[in-house]
């Protein structure tokens, strides 16, 4: 079976990651139905049954379409534990650019990126190597960098397309140190969370304890990262709090019991099933609750580590021995994983439970769910820098937009060029979390981030705006590109930690300047001189 066209696709929602929840929905949308049939044959007043009817219906269709959302997003997801390598040139293929329907959003997690006390200096004064090389495949294909945060060699990074920017909001990042008595950073989580759209999700990657024997250590670090990280945000402080939970990385659970040959032999037969009640994340879930709420697809690939490198060879090192220790072949293992979780809706007690189950599910639900599929669940193993593989995943995010209209609009006021001071207006749509803080970007159509503006300007300082006020803002000619192009301006909220405007992308007129300086050549005649 080949996992990119023929895996089941796993979906989940926001109001129960149970199975039973359509068939209950269904249950309760005959049952509304019931009642109009009832209603016309015993009302004896026509307008009394008419507006019974109205209202039945009513609750029919309000049942039916919170089940419907409106909209779907693709979200891409890869974990890689890169084993301290460059780069490769092309990651194309790991991101699957040219695949359809288009992505929205891109979360890449690496584990072990190169964090020797001078690469990770040199990486904190400017982006690392990975970091570039997605930016700079990503940012021509109109996709922007939300957010990163690393600790030492973890790295966590979010790309969105542009026109999602004004409706990703309230980012933050944090991060927890499991490794050597918690101290140290090579061995943990770091997550970024944020509101899409007005829906609360949080995305995690892991870094957990190795070795076949310490399963039990894998959860605790787990259980620990999960109680340990906060947020500041009263509703959702951690990180259950969120509406969905993506769980990922170098999670280091083994395939136990097994010997190497039985491993092997099943591999290379395709016979992978003989080895899932052997995993021991999936065993793990068996016996902790917790772990339960988390759903992963079927591991319908071949286990991602361990590689020799720049090859599709399982380990194949030579036994030898140093300072007494054995040395072995690595089993090959799942240790590289993706799981979600939706957040869970309070039980009902047990007095009274088929009554409280049908409120619950009728007038308790969420009045904007989301649909979670998992599309696909592969690794990708054409890379061979490293001695895992890269596991990809890819979901459709099917969801009711809790609001649609960006915060603030923007746009630029008649033409620009560097041979005069530009103008630009700004008006706040709706109520936020503004501040003089706040400033205004000019970014070249194709930016990378947030910072890879050409010029900025401050917003008014003096006092907030008013909703619907419109503000002026100019920018001085000397600060404007002198070769013009395609630009568009974004609003950036200090609070937020976000882009919360974007204008209509504009043209930059070629100012004099620029050939009076040299910089192009001068059109004479329609003769370039």
């Amino acid at each position: 079976m080949d996992p990119l066209t023929d895996s089941p696709r796993v979906r989940s929602d926001s109001m129960s990651s149970s199975a039973s929840q359509g068939s209950r929905t269904k249950t309760l949308l005959r049952q509304r139905l019931s009642q109009l049939l009832t209603c016309v044959e015993d009302m004896s007043s026509d307008d009394e049954a008419s507006e019974e009817v109205s209202r039945t219906l009513d609750e029919a269709f309000q049942l039916c379409g919170r089940f419907i959302p409106t909209d779907t997003f693709r979200l891409h997801m890869v974990t890689w534990n890169v084993a301290t390598a460059e780069p490769p040139e092309d990651v194309t293929s790991l991101l699957q650019l040219d695949v359809q329907p288009t992505t929205d959003l891109y979360v890449i997690g690496l584990q072990e990126v190169n964090a020797t006390p001078v690469k990770f200096i040199s990486d904190l004064i400017a982006e690392d190597s990975w970091s570039h090389v997605f930016m700079d495949t990503l940012a021509p294909r109109g996709f922007v960098k939300v957010t990163s945060v690393r600790m030492q060699g973890l790295l966590l990074l979010v790309f969105a397309k542009q026109i999602h920017l004004p409706f990703i909001r309230n980012i933050q990042t944090t991060y927890t140190r499991t490794g050597i008595f918690g101290y140290w950073g090579n061995k943990g989580g770091v997550s970024v969370r944020f509101s899409f759209y007005g829906h609360m999700v949080c995305f995690l990657n892991c870094h957990l304890a190795a070795h076949m024997n310490y399963s039990l250590e894998r959860v605790d670090e787990f259980e620990y990262i999960l109680e340990a990280q906060d947020f500041d945000l009263y509703d959702t402080p951690q990180i259950r709090d969120h509406k969905v939970v993506f769980w990922f990385g170098d999670l280091n659970f083994r395939i136990a019991d097994h010997g190497l040959h039985f491993l092997r032999s099943s591999i290379n037969s395709g016979r992978l099933n003989l080895l899932w009640n052997k995993d021991q994340l999936i065993m793990m879930k068996k016996k902790e609750p917790f772990l339960q709420e988390f759903e992963e697809g079927p591991l319908d690939f071949k286990p991602t580590y361990k590689f020799d490198r720049n090859s599709d060879t399982y380990d194949t090192r030579a036994p030898k021995a140093w300072l007494g220790f054995n040395g072995k072949k690595r089993k090959p293992a799942w240790t590289d994983r993706i799981l979600w979780r939706i957040k869970p809706k309070t039980l009902p007690s047990d007095d009274d439970e088929e009554e409280k189950a049908s409120t619950s599910t009728v007038d308790g639900q969420d009045e904007f769910p989301i649909l979670v599929t998992q599309d696909k669940y592969t690794s990708d193993m054409s890379y061979g820098i490293s001695d895992h593989k890269p596991v990809i995943a890819t979901f459709s995010l099917d969801l009711r937009k809790c609001f649609d209209t960006p915060p603030v609009h923007v746009s630029p006021v008649g033409v620009w060029s560097a041979d005069q001071d530009a103008l630009l207006t700004y008006t706040v749509q709706e109520d936020f979390m503004s501040s003089t803080w706040d400033w205004i970007g000019l970014y070249k159509v194709g930016f990378k981030s947030a910072a890879d503006y050409e010029t900025f300007v401050w917003v008014r300082e003096d006092d907030l705006p008013e909703i619907s006020e419109v503000i002026q803002r100019s920018v001085e000619k000397d600060k404007i590109p002198l070769l013009g192009g395609q630009y568009v301006l974004g609003y950036y909220s200090t609070n937020m930690q976000s882009i919360t405007g974007l204008s209509a992308s504009f043209q930059i007129l070629e100012s004099k300047r620029a050939v009076m300086e040299g910089l192009v050549p001068e059109d004479i005649n329609g003769f370039n001189k």
